[in-house]
């Protein structure tokens, strides 16, 4: 799968999944979807409790997505200089309330 790169023994994204709660992996797989869908450059690193998205291998995330149990917490990240947002989306919410913030945040990192 394209934009995936793995150092060493890191958990595939389907190996993840398996932790993530039934009810509230439609939203996740959309986040993750969406990431994708900003371009080429987008890299996935799978980490142990979370899923961030990095642009390009010079790794500036600009996502990080944390599973909980009635939904996501997504920090995003537009430059290093700026503070980090975080927002925490229910599970019954669309990822199309957040998409331009993230949308940004992956424009503009660096």
């Amino acid at each position: 799968m394209e934009g995936i790169i793995s150092f060493g023994n890191k958990k595939s994204y389907e190996d993840f999944k398996k932790q993530i709660p039934n009810s509230v992996l439609p939203l996740f797989d959309s986040i993750r979807e969406f990431c994708f869908s900003l371009g080429d450059k987008v890299v996935e690193d799978v980490r142990m409790h979370r899923v961030v998205f990095c642009k390009s291998m010079t790794f500036r995330w600009f996502v990080d997505v944390e599973p909980e149990k009635e939904g996501v917490i997504i920090k995003i990240q537009k430059s290093r200089k700026d503070p980090i947002q975080t927002i925490q989306i229910k599970k019954d919410q669309k990822i199309s309330e957040f998409s331009q913030t993230i949308k940004d945040a992956f424009e503009e990192i660096h």
